[in-house]
């Protein structure tokens, strides 16, 4: 039986208290970790530093001491036995979220579970990530070489600046999160916004938001300021909802915790859920928006003389 895993090598920063900012791994590779066991010295699941004898000259040049972020930049190689089993820590989250946008893996084949909480909050800066404690005193030493941009202050960064995609567009940068999964083909305009463990499956245009655990078939259209949220679970994790090829979403549309087939559309200032009222027109009553979880070739709008969104060709 196949057992799923993952190994890559990679540049990790360190703080200096140990805290992982984090890890890039330039070329992950799936394994079968049924008949590729762990060599000597490797974990089955860890993180293990590498020396200099272990490295090529170009990865040796990229370890470092940086004084002015108070960060070491050590070469690691990371292990995942099974990636149904959740992450163990954050060079095994960052692992993870790197297969995703290199597009080995599809968003919600994965096991995220826990994921976020074992990242720290970092400061994402043009010179490098550092700790948010005393980064004031960090941004004065950093001065000596330019202006300083902050970028942002969370756990996770910007896929560009780890992965470049093939035959993608992305108006900003920022609104893309590392382990967001873009298909060929696919265009995020500047409104858009793509979480980790999200994405497409094929060319789709994405002006609204996509959370966590949410896929869109090929030929989907996310209109601006549209919302695609699936359900957040106990654990914190989300529940993974997927929509269908050829799905259309209006102007301020929205689809919370429940997953739709192919071809259908959800009109202007919509917000579809399992409780939403709806009114079927080929049945001439009313149902729950329940009703067309999973269903394909419908579509839901606003008409005259009808308070609730009216839904068509629902079969």
């Amino acid at each position: 039986m196949t057992t799923l895993g993952a190994v890559a090598t990679g540049i990790a920063n360190i703080a200096m208290d140990g805290t992982v900012l984090d890890t890039w791994f330039p070329a992950p590779q799936l394994i079968d970790s049924s008949t590729e066991p762990a060599p000597d010295g490797q974990p089955a699941t860890g993180t293990r530093r590498l020396w200099g004898r272990e490295l090529s000259a170009r990865m040796i040049a990229l370890i470092s001491l940086d004084e002015d972020r108070m960060v070491e930049q050590v070469a690691v190689r990371t292990r995942i036995a099974d990636l149904q089993q959740p992450p163990v820590d954050a060079h095994d989250v960052y692992l993870r979220l790197h297969l995703m946008s290199h597009r080995l893996v599809e968003p919600g084949s994965i096991t995220m579970t826990g994921a976020i909480g074992l990242l720290s909050d970092v400061v994402w800066t043009n010179k490098g990530p550092s700790t948010p404690q005393n980064f004031e005193l960090v941004r004065a030493r950093l001065r000596t070489r330019g202006l300083i941009h902050v970028y942002a202050i969370d756990r996770l960064p910007r896929m560009v600046d780890y992965v470049v995609p093939n035959q993608v567009r992305i108006a900003e940068a920022e609104r893309v999160r590392l382990g967001a999964h873009l298909a060929p083909g696919t265009t995020v305009q500047r409104e858009g916004f793509v979480s980790h463990d999200s994405g497409s499956l094929g060319p789709c245009k994405i002006e609204g938001r996509l959370s966590s655990g949410v896929t869109l078939g090929e030929g989907c259209q996310v209109g601006l300021s549209a919302s695609i949220m699936a359900e957040r679970q106990e654990d914190g994790s989300r529940r993974p909802l997927s929509v269908g090829k050829d799905c259309h979403f209006g102007v301020s549309a929205g689809l919370l915790g429940m997953s739709i087939g192919d071809g259908c559309e959800i009109g202007t200032k919509i917000i579809l859920e399992k409780s939403t009222v709806v009114y079927d027109a080929d049945r001439d009553c009313l149902t729950s928006g329940a009703e067309l979880e999973g269903r394909s070739g419908w579509t839901l709008r606003t008409e005259a003389g009808h308070p609730e969104p009216v839904v068509r060709g629902l079969q």
